[in-house]
């Protein structure tokens, strides 16, 4: 059975008695089995947001081969001639158009943009790690998973999680994990935030209640693995550390947490179940009501980064414009599309596709969105067919020269507010 609630402090053991009751450490752990702690944050972080568990695990995690630079690479430096444009991408084949053979989680991260301390990605990936005994890791942030396209399992320390489109996944920094495949093809978004770890937001005047409750936040139980190496394979630990990929091999799986406690482990959320709030009188409240999650930054009031979810709500607003309305923000917007369509734009923007925004940049409805909604009957109006979300940092979105240059870029994006 599934843990539940935001930060909460769990306790899990797939084996009995294998989690201490009295200590963190004992001179001699249950079962032959090694103590470690992990940390998310500083020892001396306010107890509120102080992030850590102990793993009571097989192996310590120490015990692996030294790492050497990965064949592959897949962060790319940003353009040094990045126009001040709004920018949409259509989105990336299936199969990915670099790959010639199956290619896992890994071999499939398109890196579309970053600044500091944030990366933006979209996953392809046709082949499960266990395929090829390899698991990953980022020292360099947590990760975020907006998946579009198929589910997939992701086998972590902790215990194991499963995530299809309407669903996202967290996996925070350090911590091991493979993604293996449910279907022929799963494709997502990926945001890496090397910020502060995310957390729920304030709610201020509103109260107690609404938008992402924690108790539909889901941790795993604890499971692990007790696989050895066979004489064909090692086991690939790959790690993301500098902004570099490195590879070392070990002789056992990294997955190999017996036990478990803390608040400092993987979880998930079902989209469907965050509580939209919106004006029942006239005008739009600012988009910051749709936030799920947040990275705070060190200035109080600014996010460092923002996960914002446009999901299924009614719209009521009295002799109101109904879209989202022209703005220019401080803030910088990558934006996707995880299903149907969004409601500022129906054509261009479509499932996979992603757009970014940056400080300052014009950008609202289309020209004929705009048109339909200033003469449209002001009913009530029930938005079913969307779940659009937006990545939102104070620093502007870096697109890659790669990304910049990729024949998925919509060149005549900017003809759509062509009035």
């Amino acid at each position: 059975m599934m843990l539940n609630g935001f930060g909460n402090h769990h306790s899990t053991e797939a084996s009995p008695g294998a989690l201490p009751s009295n200590q963190n450490s004992p001179q001699h752990c249950a079962e032959g089995l090694f103590a470690e702690q992990i940390n998310g944050s500083a020892f001396t972080e306010a107890r509120n947001h102080n992030l850590h568990s102990w793993l009571y695990r097989l192996k310590p995690s120490a015990d692996h081969h030294d790492y050497a630079l990965y064949s592959k690479q897949f962060i790319q430096p940003p353009s040094s001639t990045q126009p001040p444009n709004p920018m949409r991408w259509s989105p990336h084949p299936t199969p990915h158009p670099r790959a010639h053979a199956e290619h896992d989680f890994i071999d499939g991260l398109f890196h579309l943009a970053g600044n500091q301390n944030l990366n933006s990605f979209i996953y392809q990936c046709t082949q499960s790690m266990n395929s090829k005994h390899r698991f990953f890791s980022n020292r360099d942030g947590e990760l975020l998973f907006v998946p579009y396209q198929g589910e997939v399992i992701l086998r972590t320390e902790m215990g194991v999680l499963s995530i299809k489109p309407g669903q996202i996944a967290v996996i925070p920094r350090g911590v091991s994990f493979a993604v293996d495949v449910l279907n022929k093809h799963a494709s997502g978004y990926l945001c890496e935030n090397g910020g502060a770890p995310l957390r729920l937001p304030e709610l201020g005047p509103m109260g107690a209640n609404g938008l992402a409750h924690p108790r539909h936040f889901m941790y795993p139980p604890a499971c692990f693995e007790q696989l050895e190496k066979t004489e064909a394979h090692h086991h690939e630990l790959i790690c993301k550390y500098q902004n570099k990929f490195w590879i070392s091999q070990n002789n056992t799986s990294p997955l190999d947490v017996v036990a478990w406690h803390g608040n400092y482990a993987p979880y998930s959320y079902d989209l469907s179940l965050f509580n939209t709030m919106g004006t029942v009188s006239f005008d739009h409240p600012d988009p910051s009501i749709f936030t799920v999650l947040t990275s705070p930054s060190d200035t109080p009031g600014v996010a460092h980064l923002d996960f914002v979810v446009f999901p299924p709500r009614w719209m009521v607003a009295e002799h109101t414009f109904r879209p989202p309305y022209f703005h220019r923000n401080i803030m910088s917007e990558m934006m996707g599309l995880i299903s149907g369509e969004y409601d500022a734009k129906h054509d261009g923007f479509v499932v996979g596709g992603a757009s970014i925004h940056n400080c300052m940049t014009p950008h609202g409805p289309d020209a004929e969105t705009f048109r339909l909604a200033t003469q449209e009957a002001l009913k009530p109006e029930q938005y079913q067919n969307t779940l659009a979300f937006m990545f939102e940092s104070r620093q502007p979105w870096l697109v890659t020269e790669e990304a910049l240059q990729h024949p998925m870029r919509q060149l005549d994006y900017t003809t759509c507010w062509k009035f």
